[in-house]
């Protein structure tokens, strides 16, 4: 039996498109991250360091943070942890999204708890998308 507030879906409803909260410094890359994700579906909060990516991950509840590790304030690292320590959102899928390519920041990446670790020099932005929606279950 249908229920009467039942209504055809739109393609994709503004309300079911996954959050992402973008932490980058960078505006130039931000502009470009942030105009892609979009595009893609995506509901994209946008944050500029650490701190202000603390308080919009605990308000906004992102279902994923595309976080670049050299930022002010706050570094990546530290806001991962803090993240993966705040019980209200400890689940949430992060990809750390950076200019370093060393291995042991890859591992102090996983040892934190990141879900993804990119290098921004070896990956083009349909990866990233790749990567996002790989996490998040879609398509």
């Amino acid at each position: 039996m249908m229920d009467p507030t039942d209504k055809p879906s739109d393609q994709t409803p503004s309300s079911q498109s996954p959050k992402i909260l973008l932490v980058e410094d960078d505006n130039n890359l931000a502009d470009v991250y942030s105009t892609r994700l979009s595009a893609e579906g995506f509901t994209v909060t946008r944050v500029a360091d650490g701190e202000q990516a603390l308080a919009a991950a605990i308000k906004d509840r992102p279902d994923l943070v595309l976080l670049d590790i050299m930022m002010p304030k706050i570094s990546g690292f530290d806001v991962l942890d803090i993240l993966r320590n705040t019980p209200e959102i400890a689940q949430t899928k992060i990809i750390m999204l950076s200019a370093r390519g060393q291995e042991s920041d890859k591992r102090r990446a996983q040892g934190l708890g990141a879900n993804d670790y990119l290098v921004k020099s070896q990956i083009v932005m349909s990866d990233i998308v790749s990567h996002i929606k790989e996490q998040l279950g879609s398509n």
